[in-house]
């Protein structure tokens, strides 16, 4: 007894080093099965309306998918480009108001001369090859989304055959429990997947609109930044919130910075409180305690890849638990 402990314990070493070896290529396999579902949403909706099978879908939700981020690039892009041009020039602005602020500040004005102090730079020097890593690593991180973005594709072209495969893996007895879980993960998948996307579209276009009815210049791309960062839920609007407040410290009137602080506290708590908790009712509802640790746990492991994929995961990891944890083990658990 004591030699198979042993050998079970060595053996849950061994796999748990070679997991976080091959984090990474987790890290992708799980983004592309992310991918895969967001994909098969609306084939599993069109297969429902029209009689096709599932390449036919496919090809038509990706040609639809291509048209429609063609015809909103035509639409937003020269003008998001135009506003990126102009915040790159309010650069110097904002290092003027800075130096103005640094100069009136006691502390702020020491900590600038420390910063510039010789044993500060010296610590500082390290950034910089981190900062030259930045290429290369960009070049692979392009590569992980081609890749990532291929995996989906087959993986929506033939769902049933991957499905097959991880019920193979599964012990006799736990197939059917299985097919029933990956069942569930999908379908709470997908749901937070389509309310997140619907809930991001509402906040890029209500926080467009509210910029613009203040007047603020750089709407357009404070509204696409806030959206986007809806994704990332508890840290991503709270950042979003910094451009617009940002443009309106500069080109603006403090009256101007409450209205746009106003509008946001708004926006995104109508969003955090209203609008996310009606789209995902039923499908899964994460407590903002257990979304900001997983942000936090998988951004400090992972980084920006982490970060992105924390609440599709924990979305997942909250059926298994709900189903495996509670259901399988503990409630039938009599202490005996």
């Amino acid at each position: 007894m004591k030699a198979r402990t042993l050998l079970g314990a060595m053996a849950l070493v061994v796999l748990s080093l070679l997991v976080w070896e091959l984090r990474w290529v987790l890290l992708v396999l799980f983004g592309a099965v992310v991918l895969a579902v967001a994909l098969d949403v609306p084939i599993s909706l069109l297969r429902r309306l029209l009689p096709l099978n599932r390449p036919a879908a496919l090809a038509v939700v990706l040609v639809v998918l291509v048209l429609v981020g063609w015809q909103i690039s035509n639409l937003l892009l020269p003008e998001v480009i135009q506003q990126i041009q102009q915040l790159i020039q309010l650069f110097p602005v904002l290092t003027h108001r800075l130096a103005s602020l640094v100069s009136q500040v006691p502390w702020l004005h020491e900590l600038e001369r420390q910063l510039t102090s010789g044993t500060y730079w010296e610590r500082l020097q390290p950034l910089g090859a981190q900062v030259l890593g930045v290429a290369g690593g960009a070049a692979n991180t392009s590569i992980q989304v081609l890749l990532m973005a291929l995996l989906a594709i087959l993986m929506a072209l033939d769902p049933r055959s991957h499905q097959r495969l991880v019920v193979a893996a599964t012990p006799a007895f736990y197939r059917a429990r299985m097919a029933t879980l990956l069942s569930e993960c999908r379908e709470a998948l997908g749901g937070w997947l389509a309310g997140m996307t619907l809930s991001c579209v509402v906040v890029f276009l209500t926080t467009w609109a509210g910029l613009a009815l203040l007047g603020l210049p750089l709407a357009l791309l404070s509204g696409l930044v806030c959206g986007l960062l809806t994704f990332v839920p508890t840290i991503g609007p709270s950042a979003a919130t910094l451009l617009p407040l940002a443009v309106a410290l500069l080109l603006a009137s403090p009256v101007k910075v409450l209205q746009v602080l106003v509008l946001r506290l708004v926006l995104q708590n109508a969003e955090a409180f209203l609008l996310t908790p009606v789209l995902l009712k039923r499908t899964v509802n994460l407590l903002p305690t257990v979304a900001l640790m997983s942000q936090l746990c998988l951004g400090a492991l992972l980084g920006l890849p982490g970060l992105l994929l924390a609440l599709p995961l924990v979305v997942v990891l909250q059926v298994l638990c709900e189903e495996v944890l509670v259901r399988d083990i503990m409630d039938r658990w009599d202490g005996r």
